[in-house]
């Protein structure tokens, strides 16, 4: 219901305001392109440099607007548009998170170019399920992450004796041993969103792919309710005693920078993690090492970025936009982006370069069609994802909350939602 008042309130708001883009200017004829995203940690920021770089290249001209945190870009994505100075193109995560200012008819969509192109045969299919509507694409998807990565400190576990964990025993074993020796075992991140997606990697590995989908896709209430979901709330609730007591309200990439001095031991996190162990100078498999969704299922949750436009008729904006798409599409292009940012990239027909022993262990896993599992953004709609952070963010913070009433809790609030 939320989303559908959202939708009515930009469809009501859209047609009050004339759109007005960056110009070129008398002695500058390129297409300008002003570009909103929130990547501002090390790795990050490297790889949107080389998007960047590749556009100037081919004859454009790059705005950058950065805006840390990716609830605070959206926000000014929307407040932009309404106000009637939306930018050229805006990161979204793939999903749904387009869906309200395509509803709303705030957005461009891209097919000329996609169609050229040939997108829906050379992209994942799950990328290009999340970026169409009604037959056209709305957006480019970029990459592709896995959100369900363990990633440890391989020198400071040969130190101590450990092999990499393999099975959940394995890591609370590990766990054990970290905290003996004066290691935190986990870092982590106590922000909504980390603390939502440590849950599913939970759910995921410990629960398994039949719980996963019942809970998330299907929303089964005998799913929901089960005492398979109470023992992932249960595994959960253990990993209260792994993090340090300045984990609230930690940034995702400081949480990574703690593993890779060896302030700790292991971290849950999406394979952007990479790009902050490349930009620290570290190499995978001799300074740092990764689990893809711990336990005996090799599975890859698949999500990514993307980048939509805004609605416009200027053929000037137009030009820019079509000008980003084939740009950030194009396989060297894919290439560096994705080599910097720690992802995959998001076309199946290019051989990435520099694999490292953590890409081919992800790369091996997605492309086996059977191994692929959509991240929760394509499973759920913002409002119903928005009710599970909320329900597992007060199951971490009030350790009184049982795992019973949590599903019990969980299942009420699914229900409740169209």
């Amino acid at each position: 219901m939320k989303a559908v008042l959202i939708a009515s309130f930009l469809c009501a708001l859209a047609g009050s305001f004339s759109f007005v883009a960056p110009k070129q200017t008398q002695t500058d004829t390129r297409p300008v392109a002003e570009v909103v995203h929130w990547w501002t940690s090390g790795g990050e920021s490297a790889a949107i440099r080389s998007l960047a770089s590749a556009y100037n290249t081919r004859g454009g001209h790059w705005v950058d607007t950065a805006i840390a945190g990716g609830s605070a870009a959206r926000t000014t994505v929307i407040n932009r548009i309404l106000g009637g100075s939306p930018p050229t193109a805006m990161q979204f995560v793939v999903g749904n998170e387009l869906d309200d200012l395509i509803h709303a008819r705030m957005v461009n969509h891209i097919d000329r170019v996609a169609r050229q192109q040939r997108w829906d045969q050379v992209l994942y299919p799950l990328l290009v399920e999340s970026v169409v509507r009604n037959g056209k694409f709305y957006a480019i998807p970029v990459n592709v992450h896995g959100a369900n990565w363990l990633f440890y400190n391989k020198k400071l576990f040969d130190e101590l004796g450990l092999k990499e964990p393999r099975s959940w025993d394995d890591f609370f074993h590990a766990a054990r041993v970290l905290k003996a020796n004066g290691h935190i075992p986990l870092a982590f991140g106590g922000e909504a969103w980390q603390e939502r997606m440590t849950f599913l990697n939970i759910l995921l590995s410990y629960g398994g792919r039949e719980l996963y989908e019942d809970v998330l896709s299907y929303r089964r209430p005998s799913a929901v309710t089960s005492p398979e979901l109470e023992n992932v709330f249960r595994a959960f609730a253990r990993l209260r005693d792994l993090v340090d007591e300045g984990h609230p309200g930690r940034n995702w990439n400081d949480a990574t920078n703690m593993v890779i001095t060896g302030r700790a031991g292991m971290q849950f996190m999406g394979d952007w993690a990479k790009g902050e162990f490349r930009a620290a100078g570290q190499q995978a498999g001799i300074d740092y090492g990764c689990v893809l969704n711990l336990g005996n299922q090799p599975l890859f949750m698949v999500g990514g970025d993307a980048f939509g436009f805004s609605r416009s008729d200027d053929p000037a904006v137009i030009q820019a936009q079509e000008l980003l798409a084939l740009t950030m599409m194009d396989p060297q292009t894919q290439r560096a982006f994705n080599r910097a940012k720690g992802s995959l990239p998001a076309r199946m027909d290019i051989e990435p370069e520099g694999l490292d022993y953590c890409d081919k262990k992800g790369l091996d896993i997605l492309r086996d069609p059977s191994k692929q599992v959509p991240d929760v953004v394509m499973l759920m709609t913002p409002d119903q994802k928005g009710l599970l952070t909320d329900i597992v963010t007060e199951f971490w913070h009030r350790p009184s909350m049982t795992p019973k009433e949590a599903t019990e809790k969980l299942a009420a609030a699914l229900a409740a939602v169209i």
